[in-house]
């Protein structure tokens, strides 16, 4: 089969490769110029054929829900476990003499729990996103009854 031709994004592998691009987060543009078309052709494409559609979608999804979980855990702040080696210097001694009998140093791992602090712009973004009406920059103007515009300005106060 030619590259490019939709038969073969239809079968089972096109399919997954198509899944798969979009779950690595990869543009429409990006996907398209991985099957060798158009970015136009793959929009033509998605609307035409269901199964690119869901692929398209449900490898989307996928990303989508990996990011959110990220800024989610991010504007929070967590806890995370790391690996940490250490030098520690050994001395032997003779249970007998009392003498030392040999040093060296020994490369020891540990674990270790540290707190990640929570992110304010990961705060901001989640607010701005999640509660637009209290939490955006600038609030919008309410137009009454065609005639009445209200407009919400900021106040200033004097400190």
């Amino acid at each position: 089969m030619a590259k490019g031709k939709y038969e073969q994004w239809l079968t089972r592998e096109g399919l997954l490769r198509i899944q798969g691009w979009a779950r690595d987060g990869l543009t429409d543009e990006d996907i398209a110029k991985n099957m060798g078309i158009n970015v136009r052709t793959l929009y033509t494409w998605r609307d035409k054929y269901d199964q690119i559609f869901q692929s398209l979608k449900e490898g989307k999804e996928v990303a989508d829900r990996v990011i959110e979980n990220a800024l989610y855990k991010s504007a929070q702040g967590y806890k995370v476990t790391l690996k940490k080696a250490f030098k520690v210097h050994k001395i032997e001694y003779d249970t007998k003499t009392g003498r030392r009998k040999r040093e060296y140093d020994e490369i020891v791992q540990a674990e270790e729990e540290e707190y990640v602090p929570a992110q304010v712009t990961a705060q901001i973004f989640w607010l701005k996103n999640r509660k637009p009406e209290k939490w955006r920059d600038k609030p919008v103007d309410e137009t009454i009854d065609n005639n009445v515009t209200i407009k919400w300005e900021e106040a200033e106060f004097a400190d």
